[in-house]
């Protein structure tokens, strides 16, 4: 299971923060919807690649570990990869997640669901069970690349995969964005404005005169 100094770093910040400290993170397409009562994810993906057929599904829940997030590449079809069934089997063996790039279903069970799941689709037609699919290799999900142990971190406002090794710098480097903001805010309820916490007038004046500049936070 991910580390619980990790988890409580995340928590502690949001999906927003993380996306400005890293422009280039992967964010995985905001049609893969939360389907779920519970919305955070915070854990590394074990992968899955199937086409029409949900038999690795649930290969995948049998064989994943506590906290894993179970990720389908499912070629964003328009078939149920998994249901209720699958979510409260996730849920027994204390799985972080069912992401899937295709259907889900069950849905009057899984909106009151604890386990976070998301998918592109809902739809009552199943695929097949006969096929092996494919487990722990490197997959596509949301239009973004998810190789196996990858973290997912998900929240209200979306879905992104991060290298292991880089998810401590990218949290610390989140948590002061949103200390800064804390700082900006902190003017506002003080009745000073926008200009008096960020540098407007400068960044405004380096651009006109076509010099290198950046947004920045005021002390």
């Amino acid at each position: 299971m991910l580390a619980d100094q990790l988890v409580a770093k995340f928590n502690a910040v949001d999906t927003t923060a993380l996306c400005d400290a890293d422009k280039s993170i992967r964010l995985v397409d905001s049609a893969i919807r939360l389907r779920s009562a519970e919305v955070r994810v915070v854990g590394p993906a074990f992968t899955v690649q199937c086409r029409g057929d949900f038999f690795a599904v649930l290969r995948a829940i049998e064989s994943a570990s506590p906290g894993d997030v179970i990720v389908v590449d499912g070629g964003g079809r328009e078939i149920a990869f998994a249901g209720e069934m699958f979510a409260r089997g996730a849920v027994v063996r204390r799985l972080g997640g069912i992401i899937v790039d295709g259907g889900y279903r069950d849905i009057g069970y899984v909106r009151g669901c604890g386990l976070p799941i998301y998918s592109r689709f809902i739809t009552p037609m199943a695929g097949t069970t006969s096929q092996l699919g494919e487990l722990q290799i490197p997959v596509t999900c949301g239009g973004v690349p998810v190789a196996p142990g990858d973290l997912i971190l998900a929240d209200e406002e979306g879905m992104i995969v991060v290298e292991p090794e880089r998810v401590e710098s990218l949290l610390d480097a989140a948590a002061a964005i949103k200390e800064a903001e804390a700082g900006v805010v902190a003017k506002l309820d003080a009745g000073l404005t926008l200009s008096d916490g960020i540098n407007v007038a400068a960044h405004t004046e380096a651009l006109r005169s076509g010099e290198s500049s950046t947004l920045q936070f005021l002390p």
